[in-house]
């Protein structure tokens, strides 16, 4: 359309640019691509860039387009900088997001009630909270969204009496208001509190269901945890991937493989596609933690995306299980796939070789860390070392190799 010639039609300019920046947020890069061969883009269009940036997964690109903004002087409007402002606190930008209020302040847009909702939520999130008190109470007129951007600045910083106060004084309370506060007790492992709010709560989403499921599991209490996700189902709240990652962590924690392989049916029958990294990572993880190695790994194999993680799981599910020549085979495949082990992956070569009396293998295995990949060994490698030696029946070489090691070995 622009190499044609229709760079002078603005409306379908502006349409173009809202669906690519904003409407298909995926497509940020194309925006910028198609933006970049606008001649003279006017003020719609810029904030548009601004806004698709900043809630993309690249927020960074907000402040580069403001850059160009000032450098072609271009005169900002109410709405330019809560956009930038938004991705300085989505990137926990500080001193950024202080020039940015500076600049509001300047404009003269500080009373502007999109601009002060926006400073409210970056100081609560990420500035001075008292700064945000007081905007918040300087402001003429009070909306849902200050006071669920306070609110959820208190509970998120763990301050859940001056948090509750917020929220029992709010006139209109919306469902992000009553997530925040439930999330804030989870948080704090204050259940009992969580629960209250649970129950009274008007109306639940995924995410209040999550923030309970996932309370419980920190808090150890699995069962509690996977009844809960039986209310879920119960009230007809479909799960979404974060809701599995907590209940196969409660499996994982508390050995439940049967309910384990039940969430894995479930997650089939979510019609997800391929696993993602995450979810894979999780399958394999409560398999091999649970006995069945041959799942875990059957799991692992079928993972279209796998990362360091990924292998890190499987080959000490496979060291720990006595499996010592396919985890070290799996550790060989690893390096051949140009994965970068760490140290957690060494832990489990080594533990393989200690397992199957690898001794020289051991060896090289516990030099190749330093050698091939500049990884400072630590008390587990040492430990399994010397495990490995006495039980190679190698008492001398394990003495010997306590007294030249160089960290203070434990008991």
């Amino acid at each position: 359309m622009i190499i044609n010639g229709f760079n002078s039609n603005r409306i379908a300019l502006r349409e173009l640019i809202y669906a690519s920046a904003v409407t298909f947020s995926a497509s940020i890069h194309y925006a910028h691509k198609l933006f970049a061969q606008i001649t003279q883009p006017d003020l719609f269009m810029w904030n548009t860039m601004l806004r698709g940036s900043a809630q993309s997964h690249r927020p960074s690109l907000a402040v580069s387009v403001y850059t160009q903004m000032e450098k072609r002087s271009i005169r900002p409007d109410s709405y330019t900088f809560p956009f930038l402002l938004k991705a300085c606190t989505k990137l926990s930008w500080l001193v950024s997001g202080l020039t940015v209020h500076g600049k509001i302040v300047r404009h003269g847009f500080e009373s502007n009630k999109f601009a002060r909702n926006t400073l409210i939520y970056f100081h609560a999130n990420v500035g001075d909270i008292r700064i945000a008190g007081q905007l918040f109470d300087g402001s003429a007129k009070r909306d849902v969204v200050a006071w669920s951007a306070l609110t959820a600045g208190y509970a998120r910083r763990g301050e859940l009496d001056a948090a509750r106060r917020l929220f029992d004084d709010m006139p209109v309370k919306d469902l992000v208001s009553w997530n925040v506060m439930i999330t804030g007790y989870v948080k704090q492992g204050k259940m009992e509190n969580a629960r209250e709010m649970f129950d009274i709560v008007p109306k639940r989403d995924v995410v209040t269901w999550n923030a309970m499921i996932s309370g419980y599991v920190l808090c150890g209490e699995n069962e509690k945890a996977l009844k809960m996700y039986e209310e879920m189902r119960g009230a007809g709240e479909y799960p979404d991937e974060v809701t599995m990652l907590h209940l196969l962590s409660a499996c994982t924690d508390s050995a439940f493989l049967d309910v384990g392989e039940q969430i894995h049916r479930s997650i089939i029958d979510m019609g997800a596609g391929e696993l993602s990294v995450f979810l894979g990572n999780a399958l394999v993880d409560m398999y091999a933690r649970c006995g069945n190695i041959r799942k875990a790994l059957e799991v692992f194999q079928g993972m279209r995306e796998k990362d360091v993680s990924s292998w890190n799981i499987i080959i000490l599910g496979l060291a720990f299980h006595g499996h010592s020549e396919e985890c070290i085979s799996l550790f060989e495949d690893m390096r051949r796939m140009k994965y970068i082990p760490n140290e957690i992956t060494f832990v489990g070569v080594l533990v393989a070789c200690s397992h199957a009396g690898k001794v020289d293998d051991g060896r090289e295995y516990f030099s190749m860390m330093r050698t091939d990949y500049n990884i400072e060994t630590n008390i587990r490698h040492y430990g399994c070392m010397v495990d490995m030696l006495a039980r190679a029946g190698l008492l001398n070489e394990a003495f010997e190799f306590i007294n030249t090691m160089e960290i203070k070995p434990n008991a």
